[in-house]
């Protein structure tokens, strides 16, 4: 039997057209410039584009180092998501999963860090950097947000693991195997659609970070695609390119777009990943 609508019903359903039309208006508007050329820009920026102008996104590529840039932020979010979810995921198993002595002193301590502001870790985290000479370096800011834990993911994942049944772990133990291979052969794969979860949150955070590169790398040669495209607006100053520039925004639109479009089963899951167990 089909429900009835209410009254209530079709007001959210508005409210809720006219909250995407603001989401998806500006990204509309900047691909619609992205195609002009700088007169046409200038001269009217609602009128139509007499032609599509493509080479605005050669420009970009090139000009503006977002090619490079792009090859930059595949290295630090591959590495990063790869050694950072392999790392949250012993973490998880380690304190929902496994006895020890201090284990509830760990996880106290864990959500002790949740009332701290992650900013006032910046300057330590700069001497430890610069110290240890990872400064200017993609495979120093992999190392630091491979091993800095987020309590986010980690309480996510845990809570996932936390619904596993525990005979299954001592079935294995009864069969003789280790511990890893009952991590490796039982929790990963019954754990897959957590880990798959908590990966795509990482990429987003990974490729939408901007303050870590921005901070620890000075090299234009190694810059990422949040910082390439802040240096490329703020030279909008000197010149008054900004077509390019759009082009330029939705290219580095593209992955976080892709990622979201093939997962987003995934990504709406995870609002609710472990916190109902079975």
């Amino acid at each position: 039997m089909k429900e009835k609508r209410t009254f209530i019903d079709v007001i959210w359903w508005i409210v809720l057209i006219v909250w995407s039309f603001t989401i998806l208006f500006p990204i509309i508007w900047i691909l619609y410039q992205s195609v002009k050329t700088n007169r046409e820009f200038f001269q009217d920026v609602w009128a139509l584009s007499e032609t599509i102008n493509w080479t605005n996104y050669r420009n970009a590529w090139t000009n503006y180092g977002i090619g490079k840039a792009m090859l930059n932020t595949l290295y630090y979010v591959g590495a990063s998501l790869l050694i950072g979810t392999f790392l949250t995921t012993m973490n998880a198993y380690a304190l929902t999963r496994m006895e020890f002595k201090g284990r509830k002193l760990i996880w106290a301590a864990i959500m002790l860090s949740l009332f701290l502001p992650g900013i006032n870790a910046l300057i330590p985290q700069y001497v430890l950097m610069r110290d240890l000479n990872l400064t200017n370096s993609l495979t120093g800011l992999v190392i630091l947000d491979s091993l800095g834990e987020s309590v986010f993911f980690l309480m996510l994942l845990g809570g996932f693991m936390q619904s596993l049944p525990k005979e299954l772990e001592e079935s294995a133990f009864m069969d003789g195997a280790s511990i890893f291979q009952t991590f490796f052969r039982i929790i990963v794969p019954l754990s897959t659609p957590g880990i798959v979860t908590i990966a795509i949150f990482k990429f987003l955070a990974l490729y939408n970070n901007f303050l870590g590169p921005f901070i620890y790398l000075s090299d234009e040669k190694k810059y990422t695609i949040g910082v390439a495209m802040y240096q490329a607006n703020k030279l909008m100053q000197y010149k008054s390119d900004w077509v390019t520039l759009f082009a330029g925004v939705m290219i580095a639109m593209i992955p976080s777009v892709l990622m979201y479009m093939f997962f987003q089963r995934w990504i709406m899951e995870g609002a609710t990943l472990g916190a109902v167990k079975g």
